[in-house]
């Protein structure tokens, strides 16, 4: 090959480095590598995605909701399929901070992808246990608060339907740990900027919404509900419209990053939430359906940039035209 080959294909290679866009968004201390990650509650552990998965390719995985100590759930049966989505009542079934910190963070630190810790309690104190505990472990990359949870019959809702409750356990939980603090809100409110600027104002790093839409779902044969649990939570791109609203009306309410989740399951639906104003966003129920969704709507984005001629991510955030 001669010299004047090698010099073209050199300047060839440093100019698809120099067009390549930048995808880095930062939300408190945790810096992502792109703004896609997974929605607590669909992706399991990580783990389970592994064999199907890039793991490595992902901004975040945000783990299935973690408990003092282990929970066994709701009673059977927990999901019920909807139109244009789905209902589900798991009740937060998870194996417990212990076995968690011993068998599952270890192999996650095997991955190049931050990890987001979805954390839930009872009370305030147990909030404040975990995240004092989550401290001391290594390859914790932030915490998500859930407050919002709409199939459990104590904590969650009840702290993510009350402004006072929200910014008492977020400076409970903001005053206990080094790490960015994420709270994840209920759309179950009246107002979603309420709740927005009460955690903010409760020293939030950040706050990742929608969580589920209480619904409920009867089976006509039998004439009884088609969960145990008589509630549950509809997710899917049913929700898509109301997520994005609410997204949009918190971006515009607080100064913290937001994190948009509802319905996501495609490129379009993302760059939709980032226009609107979501520094990053959580892929859901599409990973039951598609577990190669994040992958795609990452390599959608990067080619939506170099389409416009954006050098950053951050040049469309909130970018929409009103």
């Amino acid at each position: 090959m001669s010299a004047q080959m090698v010099l073209s294909l050199t300047y060839r290679s440093l100019v698809g480095i120099m067009d390549e866009p930048h995808l880095q968004v930062t939300i408190g201390g945790m810096t992502i590598k792109n703004p896609v990650m997974t929605a607590s509650g669909t992706f399991g552990y990580g783990l389970e995605y592994a064999p199907l998965v890039n793991l490595n390719k992902l901004g975040a995985i945000v783990v299935k909701g973690t408990s003092l100590r282990p929970r066994p759930g709701n009673t059977p049966p927990r999901i019920a399929e909807t139109p244009c989505g789905m209902l589900n009542a798991i009740g937060l079934e998870n194996i417990g901070l212990n076995r968690f910190a011993a068998e599952v963070l270890p192999q996650l630190r095997k991955y190049q992808t931050s990890v987001v810790v979805n954390v839930l309690g009872e009370s305030i104190e147990e909030y404040v246990e975990i995240a004092t505990r989550l401290n001391e472990l290594e390859g914790v990359s932030a915490i998500e608060v859930n407050i919002s949870c709409p199939n459990v019959k104590k904590g969650g809702i009840l702290f993510g339907t009350d402004p006072k409750m929200a910014h008492e356990v977020t400076s409970a939980v903001r005053r206990h740990t080094r790490l960015p603090v994420i709270i994840k809100l209920s759309p179950n409110v009246t107002d979603i900027t309420v709740m927005a600027r009460a955690v903010e104002e409760g020293g939030a790093d950040g706050v990742s919404l929608i969580n589920t839409l209480l619904g409920m779902a009867i089976d006509v044969r039998t004439r009884r509900p088609k969960l145990g649990n008589i509630l549950g939570g509809l997710s899917g791109p049913a929700i898509k419209p109301v997520a994005l609203r609410m997204v949009w009306q918190a971006a515009k309410t607080v100064k913290i990053p937001v994190i948009g989740i509802g319905g996501i399951s495609c490129t379009e639906d993302a760059l939709e939430f980032l226009l609107a104003g979501a520094t990053a966003v959580q892929v859901g129920t599409a990973n039951f359906v598609d577990p190669e969704t994040s992958e795609r709507i990452i390599d959608g984005i990067s080619e939506y940039l170099r389409e416009g001629r954006n050098q950053t991510v951050h040049e469309i955030i909130g970018a929409v035209s009103l």
